[in-house]
């Protein structure tokens, strides 16, 4: 196989098994992450939601300074921060702890989304008001507030201040794209859940990206679905677990992460098949030979910088493996 110059991510959702709770969950949050560690992936995110009874992402630097304890060299980050939930100063103060408990292994991805439903997100507190239009400004505070002493206010981040914690932007639709590209941010896109306008995001990140004191070209990273196995038979086999995620999504149902099923037909309409299908189609899916050829048809068609990966899984050591496969097929193995 040849080597992909890629470098490759995992974003995790914390979401709990069926017949398991959320201590199991964030048990097996961290034992991925040291798994994935020991394989080389070079950075490990955890998302943020709220009201969710089958995701435990919710106290999400909680979880983030959780995995930075139990790993010892992975970058970890959020996947993001929603910043409509969080003042920019309690963000600051408390990713800049984490810098400087854990120096040069902290990253901040952002989010304009509240990450729930807007009754949540109002009982989340931060306005009265529409913060989802103070994202431009909020992320223009949080790199002031991580930045050196000469650009302070008189409100300042302690600890915070100078540690220059990595700010990452983060989109499913095109706006984030416009201002990844004018502030000179990397930016990450979620094809895992909203692959629609992933074309269109790349192209006006890359035609509009301004360098900036953060990075001198566009950086972009694209999330996918990834479901590797030793066999396009089992591939698909493990995929119907994924499959029953969108659903739940679709149906706004809280069923957790649950066991792979012989027949998918049988549990979805027509419908709701073509909904969840069409949210989860830039997934990653088969043996070692199919996930390469996929690879590299989307490498040579995007060119994008970095794969960020979400595996949807039940059994556990085969989620490993389907990172594993993935990792395998970068290094040309």
């Amino acid at each position: 196989m040849t080597r992909l110059q890629i470098p490759l991510s995992v974003l995790n959702l914390a979401p709990i098994r069926k017949h398991q709770g959320a201590k199991e969950a964030i048990d097996a949050m961290v034992d991925l992450a040291q798994t994935v560690e020991k394989m080389g992936y070079t950075r490990y995110w955890v998302a943020e939601h709220h009201n969710t009874p089958t995701l435990v992402s919710s106290a999400t630097a909680i979880l983030i300074k959780h995995v930075l304890e139990h790993t010892t060299s992975i970058k970890v980050g959020s996947g993001g921060i929603m910043l409509p939930n969080h003042a920019p100063l309690a963000v600051a103060e408390q990713f800049g702890t984490l810098e400087t408990i854990y120096p040069n292994r902290v990253e901040l991805g952002l989010g304009r989304a509240p990450g729930t439903d807007m009754m949540t997100a109002s009982a989340l507190r931060r306005s009265k008001h529409d913060s989802v239009y103070a994202f431009p400004n909020d992320v223009k505070e949080l790199l002031t507030y991580f930045g050196p002493d000469e650009a302070q206010g008189y409100v300042k981040a302690y600890p915070g201040l100078g540690t220059h914690v990595p700010i990452y932007i983060l989109g499913s639709s095109t706006d984030s794209a416009y201002l990844a590209a004018q502030l000179g941010l990397p930016y990450v896109f979620a094809s895992h859940f909203a692959p629609r306008y992933m074309g269109e995001a790349i192209s006006i990140y890359r035609s509009r990206f301004q360098p900036s004191q953060y990075l001198d070209k566009p950086y972009f990273i694209v999330c996918l679905n990834v479901i590797g196995a030793e066999s396009d038979e089992e591939a698909e086999f493990e995929s119907t677990t994924m499959q029953q995620f969108f659903l739940n999504v679709v149906r706004g149902s809280q069923m957790p992460l649950s066991p792979p099923v012989e027949n998918m037909d049988q549990i979805w309409s027509p419908a709701e098949k073509e909904m969840a299908q069409s949210m989860s189609s830039m997934t990653l899916r088969g043996s070692k030979t199919s996930i390469q050829e996929q690879v590299t048809r989307f490498l040579d068609k995007y060119n994008v910088d970095e794969i960020m990966a979400v595996t949807y899984i039940y059994d556990p050591e085969k989620q490993k493996r389907s990172y594993e496969i993935l990792k395998e097929v970068a290094e040309g193995k």
